[in-house]
C-alpha cells in the first residue's frame, strides 16, 4: 500500500505538469520537490520488498521494532493516499470505471443528493481541466485566427477585383460612454450624402466562411468519436425488425422450436441495450459538442469587445453584443446537439428503403416516390423560413436595444412621464415581432405535417400498390409489420431532418452576424509609441485624428510636447475636442497622420465616472495590490474618509450598477482615487472637478492634482472648465476646433491677449481667481480640515442611499464619534475594515450589501404556473388543441388494428385468389385513417402555433407594462443584466422553447398511452407488467426531475451575472483599455463563465443518467412483449404478434422521450415563473387617478409644505423631519444643504418618486397625493443632473407624444442655443441620435435637456443644478435662458455651486431633513448661520466680510 500511494504521488504530479493542459508558465509548475520525493519512495519500498523476500528463507524471528515500524508507516500512510483520492473526487467521472462511464453510474450521488435536497453551486463538482472556458477558448482561438487570416486575404482580393474608386463608409461615432465626450463631432455636410446606402454596402463585406471552418477544426476531435458511436447505432437500429420478422415467423410457424422464440426475445433484449448505449454516448459527446461551441464563441465575443475598434462599437449597442452572446451563442449549441443528422438520416432513410425493397419489392418506389415529391416542398419551407427568421432577429435586436435604454434612462421616463411613449415603442416592435414569430410557427407546424405524416403516406402508398400490382400478393404478418417496423425508423430521421435543416438555417444566420462580428477590425494604435529615446513624457508630432477612418479630422495637426512632471491644463468651448485629444492618446481615435510618443504608464480619469458593481475598496484597488498606507492616503486626499462615515459597511460597501448609490461627485472622486492609486507616471483627468462642490474642488486641487498634491513630480493632462485652478498650472493648451490655437504659462497667455484672455475677461465675475481668492481659498480649507462632513457634495436621491444615511447617522449618535479630524475618521475607517471580519465571517453590516442575491425558487414547480401558461394561451385554444392530438392518436391506434386485421386475410385465403372488394376495403379503410391522422395533427398543431404566440403576447405585455410602474427604489436594487435577462433569455424560451416542448409533451404522452393500450390488446398478461415498470419509471421521473429543474433553475442565475459583466465591461471599455486591464478581464469572465458551465455541464449528465436507465425499461418492455408473444403463441395470431412487438419497439424512444420533456417543460417553465415574478413586484401609485387636477393647473405655481414627513419605508428612520414651508407663485427659491441635508429627496418628493409618511405638499390648492403620478409629473418641469438621451430623433427625444407643432421645437432649440447645430444636420429634427446620445458631447445633451424643459414648460421648474458639464460661456447662457424664459415660474434650484443661487428671492437652508434657514441671500448672510458657513467655504465671502 505504501509503494501504491508513492507511485499514486508521481503519477499525479506527472499528469498535472505533462497533461493535454499544461501550465502557462513555468514558475506555476510543480516544484521539483515533488518530483524527488515518491520517487525515493517508490525506490525505497521496492528494496524493502525485495529484503524482506529474502529474509523468508532465512530461520529467523520477526523484529518486533520493525513490525511496529510498519504498523506506523501504514497508518500514516492512509491519511496521504486519502488525500489523493480525495482530489481524484474533486470530480468522480475523473476516475469512473468502464461500466460506470457508459452507464452514467458515477453521477448516481448527485441525482440523489438533488432529490433529498435543492442543490446549490457548492454541491456541483468541478469542472474538468479540458472543459474549462480558457481551454477550450485559447483552442478556438488559436484556429479562429488562421482561418480569419485566410478570409480576410480572400476579402482583399475580393475588393481588389472591385472597381477601385468605391467611397469608404462613413458611420460616424462618438466616444464611448465611460469616456468624456465633451466634443462635437464635426460633421460636413458632402459626408453625409449617402451615409445609409454607405453603411449597408460596409456591412455586406466582412470576412465570411471561416467560423464553421475554425470550429471543425478546434472539436473535430469530439466530431470524430461521436461519428463513431453514430454509425455503430444506426446499423444496430435495422437489427430488431429483421429479429421482428423471425419472431412473427416463428409465431406463424407452430412446428418451430420454442428455444428459438426464446433466443429471439433474447437477442431483441440484447441489440436494445447496446443500441442505447450507443445512442447516449453518442448524444453525450453532441451535447458537449453543444456546450463547448457556445463557451468559445461566448469567451470570443467577449475579447472582441475588448478590443473592438470604434466603427464597430458604433454599429452594435450595448443590447445587440448582449444578443450575439445569448441567442447566436445558444443556436450553435442547438445545431450542434443534431449536427449528424445531416448524414445519419440520408443514411437511414437509404438503409430503411434497402430492407423495404427486399420485404414489398418494387412497390417501395411509390412510397419513394411521395418522399422525393416532399424535398421540395422542404427546400421553398426552408427558404422561407430563413426570411423571417432573418427579420425576427432585427426585432429582437431593436427590442432589446431599447428595453436597454429604458432601464438606463428609467428616472427620467419616470420624471417626465414618458413611460407610455415607450410603452407604444416597444409595443409595436412586438407585434413585428410576434407577426414573425406566427409565421415562422405556421411554417413549422407545415413542416411537422409533412414530416409526420410522410412515413404515413409511404406505408399507405406502398401497401396499395403493393396489393393492387398483383393478385398474388397479399400482406402477410411478417411483411406487413418488418414493413411498419422499417416506417418506424422511417420516421425519426425524416422528422429530424426538418428540424435540423430550420436549426441550421437559423444558425447560418447566426453565423454571418458573428462572423461580421468576430471579423471586425481591431482598435489601430499603432500611431501611440513608446520611444525611451525622446525627452518628453508625451510628445504629439503633427497629429491628426477622426473618429474613424474617412471621416472629417476632430483633432487636427497637434504638435505638442508634454514635459514629464508638468501640470498641463487643456482649455477650449464645448465641442473644440478636448475629451477627443484624451481619447487620442489613449488609441481610441483612427490616425489619420502623424504619431503619439509616449513614456510610462497611464491613469485615466473619464468625465463621467465609470464605477464597477463591487465593494469601493475594490474600485479604488482596481486590480492592484492593497498597500494600506498608501490606500488610506489616497482616500484621504480625495475627501473620500467622511463619505466612508455615510456608508454603513465603510470600505466594504457594496457599490451598485453604474455607481448607483453614489451622488455624481462621489462616483467621480472614487473614479480619481482608482487613478491615483494606481501610481501610473502620466495621468489623462477629463474634467474631474466638473461634477464635485466647488470647496471639493478646491479640495482636490490642493492635495491630489496641484503642485502640492499627492501626484506632483507626475505628468498630468487636466482637461478643464475651471478657471480659479489655471493659474496654478504649468503649462495651458488652448484648443479651438480640434486644433492648438495657443499654448503656454497662464502669465504669457494672459499677456498675449488671444482668445484666452477674452475668455476670461468674460468669466471674471463668475469665479473668483484674484490672489485674494487664493487666500479665502487658503481659509476655507482650514475650515474643511476642522468639519470634514464639508468634503463631500450632495448624494445622489436613491432611495437606498437615504437609508444609508439614516442608519448612518444612528450609529454616529449611538458611538458619539468624534468627527473633529482626519485621524479619527482614518480610525473609524480602519476600525469599518475590522470590524465585520471582527464578528462572525458571514455577518454583513446592515444596508452594506445593496443587490441582494438573485431569488431563485426552490422545489416543484407549481401547478399554477401551467394555469397561468395555459390562460395565457387562451382555454379555448388549449381545449382544441387536446382534442386533436387525441383525436390523431385514436386513428394510428385504429388503423394499427386494422392492419393486424388485414394480414390475418393472407392464413383466411390461403391458396385462394384474394377478392378484390375485400381488397379496395382493407386500402380505403386504411388510407383514410392514414388521411385523417394526418389532418388532426395538421389541425393541431395550428391551433398551438396560434395560442403559443398569444401566450407570448400576453406575459412580454404584462411584464413590460408592470417593469414600468414599478417604484425607483426597485431599479436601485436590482441590476440591470437581471432584468434584461426576463426580456431576453426567458421571453425567448415563452417564444420558441417552451410551445414546442408543450407540444412534444403531449404528443408523447398520448403516444405512450396508445402503445401500452395495443400491447395489452395482444397480451393481456402484458397489463401485470404496467405496474412494477411503472412504479420504477415513475420514480426514476420524480428523482430525476428535482435534480434537472434546480440545475435549470441554477444555470439562469448563473447566466444573470455573465451578461451584467459583459455590460459593465462595454460601458467601461475605454476606462479599462487605459489601464491595460484587459487580462484581468478576461479571466474574471472566463471564472463567471465557468459557474455557468458547471451547472449546464451537471444538467447535461442528468439527461443522459436519466436516458440510459429508461431506454434499459424501454428494452424490458420490448423483451417481455416478445417473452409473452412466445409463450402464448398458440393463443394469439402472428398479426397480433406483430403488432406487439412493433408497437413495444417504438416505445423505447416514446419514454425517453416523454421524461425529457416533462424535465424540459418543468425547466422552461422556469421562465415563466421568473417573468411572473417581475409581473407581480409591487407597484408606485396609479398614473392616472378619477380626480384629475384643473385643465390649466398648476396655474399661479405656489407651493404649500405642510409637516412633511419622509421615510424610505415602514420601520426605517425618517429622512425628512416634519418640513413646513410656502412658496409663493413666481418665487426664485435655492435650496442648499450639506450632504445628507435631504436636498434630493426633496425633489423626489415633489414628483412622488418617495411617498410621503406623514404631512402633504399643496400645489396651487391640489394635494399631490391625491392625484394621479403622471398628472403631477406632467405638470412640474425638471432639468436633471444627468443628461440622459435616447436612440431616435431629436425630435423624439424632445417630444416623444408629438404634442407640439415644429415651429414650437425649433423656438425651444433657439433658446437653448442648438438651432444652428441642429440646422447644419441635414437631416434637422430627424437627426438621430445613438444609444445613450453617443453622438452628441455631454455639453449638447445638457442643452438638449435645457430645450426639453422649455417646450414642457410648466408653471414650477425644479433645477438639479445641471450646468457642471459645460463651460462657462456655456453656463452663463443657460443661467440667462432660464432667467429670462422662466422669469414667470416658480423656480426651486437644488445648488451644488452656490453662486448660482445668489440672485435667488429666498434660500432654504436644510439640515439633517428638517429647514434651519430660510430667508433671502442678503439676510442670511447677515445671520451668519449655517447659509454664511457654506458661503464661506465656497469662498463666496471674503475674509474681509468675516472680520466686519
Amino acid at each position: 500500500m505504501l509503494l501504491l500511494t508513492a507511485v499514486a504521488e508521481l503519477a499525479f504530479t506527472l499528469a498535472e505538469d505533462m497533461g493535454p493542459y499544461p501550465h502557462p508558465t513555468p514558475a506555476s509548475r510543480s516544484p521539483a520537490v515533488q518530483y524527488t520525493n515518491p520517487a525515493l519512495y517508490t525506490m525505497t519500498w521496492i528494496l524493502v520488498l525485495l529484503l524482506h523476500d529474502t529474509q523468508r528463507f532465512h530461520l529467523r524471528r520477526d523484529s518486533g521494532p520493525l513490525f511496529l515500524f510498519w504498523i506506523l508507516s501504514l497508518l500514516c500512510g492512509v491519511f496521504p493516499l486519502q488525500t489523493l483520492i480525495r482530489k481524484a473526487l474533486l470530480n468522480p467521472e475523473v476516475t469512473a470505471s468502464f461500466l460506470s462511464s457508459i452507464t452514467f453510474g458515477w453521477y448516481s450521488r448527485m441525482v440523489l443528493r438533488g432529490y433529498r435536497k435543492p442543490l446549490e453551486m457548492e454541491d456541483l463538482w468541478d469542472l474538468k481541466d479540458d472543459l474549462k472556458t480558457q481551454q477550450l477558448f485559447s483552442r478556438f482561438d488559436r484556429n479562429m485566427w488562421a482561418e480569419l487570416k485566410k478570409a480576410r486575404q480572400e476579402l482583399e482580393r475580393r475588393r481588389s477585383r472591385r472597381t477601385p474608386c468605391e467611397a469608404a463608409p462613413d458611420h460616424r461615432n462618438g466616444p464611448s460612454k465611460a469616456q468624456s465626450q465633451d466634443m462635437l463631432v464635426l460633421e460636413e455636410k458632402q459626408l453625409k450624402q449617402k451615409r445609409k446606402e454607405d453603411i449597408g454596402s460596409s456591412s455586406k463585406d466582412y470576412p465570411k466562411a471561416w467560423l464553421a471552418k475554425a470550429l471543425i477544426r478546434s472539436f473535430s476531435g469530439v466530431l470524430l468519436k461521436s461519428v463513431a458511436f453514430k454509425v455503430a447505432h444506426d446499423l444496430l437500429v435495422f437489427a430488431s425488425p429483421q429479429l421482428l420478422k423471425l419472431l412473427v415467423s416463428f409465431a406463424a410457424d407452430p412446428t418451430s422450436y420454442a428455444w428459438q422464440g426464446y433466443l429471439y426475445a433474447t437477442l431483441l433484449f440484447v441489440t436494445a441495450l447496446v443500441q442505447s448505449i450507443c445512442l447516449q454516448q453518442y448524444f453525450h459527446l453532441c451535447f458537449l459538442l453543444g456546450m463547448s461551441v457556445r463557451t468559445a464563441l461566448m469567451a470570443a465575443i467577449y475579447k472582441k469587445t475588448l478590443t473592438v475598434s470604434n466603427a464597430t462599437r458604433k454599429e452594435y449597442t450595448v443590447g445587440e453584443t448582449v444578443n450575439l452572446m445569448s441567442t447566436d451563442a445558444q443556436r450553435f449549441m442547438d445545431l450542434a446537439n443534431f449536427i449528424h443528422q445531416l448524414w445519419s438520416a440520408p443514411l437511414q432513410i437509404t438503409l430503411s428503403i434497402i430492407f423495404l425493397w427486399g420485404e414489398l419489392g418494387p412497390s417501395v418506389l411509390a412510397g419513394i416516390g411521395v418522399m422525393v415529391l416532399l424535398i421540395p416542398i422542404n427546400g421553398v419551407l426552408a427558404t422561407k423560413a430563413r426570411a423571417i427568421q432573418m427579420k425576427n432577429m432585427k426585432n429582437k435586436d431593436q427590442r432589446m436595444k431599447i428595453m436597454n435604454e429604458i432601464l438606463s434612462g428609467i428616472k427620467i421616463l419616470k420624471l417626465f412621464a414618458w413611460e407610455p411613449s415607450f410603452e407604444r415603442r416597444v409595443g409595436e416592435i412586438r407585434v413585428r415581432e410576434l407577426k414573425d414569430l406566427l409565421n415562422f410557427a405556421y411554417l413549422q407546424a407545415i413542416c411537422i405535417f409533412i414530416f409526420s405524416c410522410a412515413p404515413l403516406l409511404v406505408s399507405v402508398a406502398s401497401f396499395a400498390v403493393y396489393v393492387m400490382v398483383d393478385e398474388k400478393n397479399v400482406l402477410d404478418a411478417q411483411k406487413a409489420f418488418t414493413s411498419i417496423s422499417l416506417f418506424n425508423v422511417l420516421r425519426f430521421p425524416m422528422a429530424m431532418l426538418p428540424m435540423v435543416i430550420s436549426s441550421l438555417v437559423q444558425t447560418s444566420v447566426s453565423t454571418e452576424r458573428l462572423e461580421q462580428y468576430l471579423g471586425s477590425g481591431d482598435l489601430d494604435s499603432s500611431a501611440i509609441s513608446h520611444d525611451p529615446g525622446v525627452d518628453c513624457a508625451m510628445r504629439f508630432s503633427e497629429a491628426s485624428f477622426a473618429w474613424e477612418h474617412g471621416a472629417e479630422p476632430v483633432i487636427r495637426e497637434v504638435t505638442l510636447d508634454i514635459k514629464a512632471g508638468h501640470l498641463v491644463a487643456v482649455v477650449g468651448a464645448v465641442g473644440s475636442g478636448k475629451s477627443s485629444l484624451v481619447s487620442a492618446v489613449l488609441g481610441e481615435m483612427e490616425t489619420l497622420k502623424g504619431h503619439i510618443n509616449i513614456q510610462g504608464s497611464v491613469a485615466y480619469v473619464p468625465q463621467q465616472a465609470w464605477i464597477q458593481n463591487a465593494t469601493l475598496k475594490d474600485n479604488v484597488l482596481f486590480g492592484s495590490e492593497l498597500d494600506e498606507a498608501r490606500y488610506q492616503r489616497v482616500l484621504e486626499a480625495c475627501a473620500l474618509l467622511p463619505d466612508l462615515e455615510l456608508l454603513p459597511g465603510g470600505d466594504l460597501t457594496e457599490i451598485g450598477e453604474k455607481g448607483i448609490n453614489l451622488s455624481g461627485g462621489q462616483k467621480q472622486r472614487v473614479s480619481l482615487a482608482r487613478a491615483v492609486y494606481s501610481n501610473a507616471d502620466i495621468y489623462l483627468l477629463d474634467d474631474p472637478l466638473a461634477a464635485v462642490d466647488a470647496h471639493v474642488g478646491r479640495h482636490l486641487f490642493e492635495q491630489v492634482l496641484g503642485p502640492d498634491g499627492l501626484l506632483r513630480g507626475k505628468t498630468r493632462i487636466l482637461v478643464t472648465h475651471s478657471v480659479s485652478v489655471l493659474p496654478r498650472t504649468d503649462e495651458i493648451v488652448v484648443l479651438v476646433a480640434g486644433a492648438v490655437s495657443e499654448q503656454g504659462s497662464y502669465s504669457t497667455l494672459l499677456a498675449n491677449g488671444g482668445a484666452f484672455a477674452q475668455v476670461l475677461s468674460t468669466c471674471g465675475s463668475q469665479e473668483d481667481s484674484t490672489p485674494k481668492g487664493e487666500a479665502t481659498v487658503g481659509a476655507a480649507e482650514e475650515e474643511d480640515r476642522d468639519v470634514p462632513e464639508t468634503s463631500t457634495e450632495e448624494l445622489a436621491a436613491d432611495v437606498a442611499t437615504m437609508v444609508w444615511r439614516r442608519e448612518a447617522s444612528i450609529q454616529r449618535r449611538r458611538f458619539s464619534r468624534s468627527t473633529s479630524s482626519t485621524k479619527s475618521l482614518r480610525k473609524a475607517l480602519q476600525a469599518s475594515q475590522v470590524g465585520p471580519k471582527g464578528r462572525q465571517p458571514a455577518e454583513e453590516v446592515k444596508g452594506q450589501r445593496l443587490i441582494e442575491k438573485e431569488a431563485m425558487e426552490t422545489g416543484t414547480v407549481k401547478f399554477s404556473l401551467y394555469l397561468r401558461y395555459l390562460r395565457a394561451v387562451g382555454w379555448g385554444f388549449s381545449t382544441w388543441f387536446f382534442i386533436a392530438y387525441v383525436a390523431q392518436y385514436t386513428a394510428l391506434v385504429g388503423s394499427s388494428l386494422w392492419l393486424s386485421d388485414w394480414t390475418n386475410d393472407s392464413l383466411r385465403y390461403w391458396n385462394q385468389t384474394y377478392p378484390a372488394s375485400q381488397r379496395d376495403m382493407r386500402v380505403g379503410i386504411f388510407g383514410a385513417l392514414g388521411v385523417a391522422q394526418a389532418l388532426f395533427l395538421l389541425a393541431g398543431s395550428l391551433l398551438a402555433a396560434r395560442g403559443a404566440v398569444r401566450a407570448s403576447q400576453v406575459l412580454h405585455r404584462q411584464l413590460l407594462s408592470n417593469i414600468l410602474r414599478v417604484p425607483m427604489s426597485f431599479f436601485d436594487t436590482t441590476p440591470t443584466g437581471r432584468i434584461i435577462n426576463r426580456f431576453a433569455k426567458d421571453i425567448f424560451t415563452v417564444d420558441e422553447t417552451i410551445p414546442m416542448s408543450f407540444r412534444s409533451w403531449l404528443m408523447c404522452f398520448i403516444g405512450i398511452i396508445s402503445t401500452l393500450l395495443m400491447i395489452c390488446l395482444a397480451t393481456p398478461y402484458f397489463a401485470l407488467l404496467i405496474i412494477p415498470l411503472g412504479v420504477f419509471y415513475f420514480f426514476l421521473l420524480r428523482v430525476y426531475v428535482s435534480t434537472s429543474r434546480q440545475l435549470r433553475r441554477l444555470d439562469s442565475v448563473t447566466r444573470s451575472p455573465i451578461y451584467s459583466h459583459f455590460s459593465e465591461t462595454v460601458s467601461g471599455l475605454s476606462v479599462i483599455r487605459a489601464y491595460g486591464h484587459q487580462e484581468r478581464f478576461l479571466q474574471c469572465n472566463d471564472r463567471i463563465m465557468d459557474i455557468n458551465q458547471k451547472s449546464m455541464y451537471s444538467w447535461l449528465i442528468s439527461n443522459r443518467w436519466l436516458a440510459v436507465r429508461l431506454e434499459f425499461i424501454g428494452s424490458l418492455v420490448v423483451f417481455f412483449a416478445a417473452l409473452l408473444a412466445v409463450i402464448a403463441r398458440d393463443s394469439i395470431g402472428s398479426g397480433m404478434v406483430g403488432l406487439s412487438i412493433s408497437s413495444a419497439l417504438n416505445i423505447t424512444q416514446t419514454l425517453n422521450w416523454l421524461v425529457r420533456m416533462t424535465s424540459e417543460l418543468e425547466t422552461n417553465i422556469v421562465a415563466v415563473e421568473r417573468v411572473c415574478e417581475y409581473m407581480e413586484v409591487e407597484n408606485e401609485a396609479q398614473w392616472v387617478m378619477e380626480q384629475r387636477p384643473p385643465p390649466s393647473w398648476p396655474s399661479k405655481g405656489e407651493i404649500q409644505i405642510i409637516d412633511y414627513q419622509v421615510r424610505y419605508r415602514p420601520g426605517l428612520e425618517l429622512v425628512l423631519h416634519g418640513l413646513t414651508c410656502d412658496i409663493g407663485s413666481t418665487e426664485k427659491v435655492g435650496v442648499v444643504g450639506r450632504t445628507g441635508a435631504g436636498k434630493s429627496s426633496l425633489t423626489n418628493c415633489l414628483f412622488r418618486l418617495l411617498e410621503a409618511a406623514g404631512g402633504k405638499i399643496v400645489i396651487d390648492g391640489v394635494d399631490i397625493a391625491t392625484i394621479g403620478l403622471h398628472d403631477l409629473r406632467q405638470n412640474l418641469t425638471i432639468i436633471p443632473q444627468d443628461p440622459v438621451l435616447f436612440s431616435g430623433t431629436l425630435r423624439m427625444n424632445l417630444d416623444p407624444f408629438d404634442q407640439y407643432a415644429d415651429e414650437e421645437i425649433w423656438k425651444a432649440l433657439e433658446l437653448a442655443h442648438l438651432k444652428t447645430f441642429v440646422l447644419d444636420r441635414p437631416e434637422g429634427l430627424s437627426h438621430q441620435v445613438s444609444e445613450a446620445g453617443e453622438n452628441l458631447s455631454v455639453g449638447q445633451r445638457q442643452l438638449l435637456c435645457l430645450a426639453r424643459a422649455l417646450l414642457h414648460k410648466s408653471k414650477i421648474l425644479i433645477l438639479d443644478e445641471a450646468t457642471a458639464a459645460v463651460d462657462l460661456e456655456t453656463d452663463n447662457l443657460i443661467q440667462t435662458t432660464i432667467r429670462s424664459e422662466f422669469a414667470n415660474c416658480t423656480v426651486l434650484t437644488i445648488a451644488h455651486r452656490l453662486h448660482t443661487i445668489m440672485d435667488s428671492n429666498r434660500v432654504m437652508v436644510l439640515q439633517e431633513g428638517r429647514i434651519v434657514e430660510f430667508d433671502s441671500p442678503e439676510r442670511l448672510l447677515q445671520q451668519q448661520g449655517l447659509f454664511f458657513t457654506l458661503a464661506k467655504d465656497a469662498g463666496i465671502v471674503s475674509t474681509q466680510t468675516t472680520v466686519l
